[in-house]
């Protein structure tokens, strides 16, 4: 079973950029994610969904 949210490492692994880079994308809002006690996270369908362009711009966390 594959997990539902993903760290910030694993989806610099998966976009393959730095996680600076995420955090960077995070922070001006390129990418969607949400904060949850201080973590950031990522729904995985979500991600999948956005690297294939399949969000609109306004979606973005």
């Amino acid at each position: 079973m594959q997990k539902i949210t993903l760290s910030v490492n694993e989806v610099a692994e998966l976009i393959d950029v730095s996680t600076a880079c995420v955090y960077n994308m995070v922070r001006d809002k390129q990418i969607p994610h949400v904060r949850i006690r201080g973590r950031i996270l990522f729904h995985r369908d979500i991600i999948e969904k956005w690297l294939r362009g399949e969000l609109a711009e306004s979606k973005h966390a």
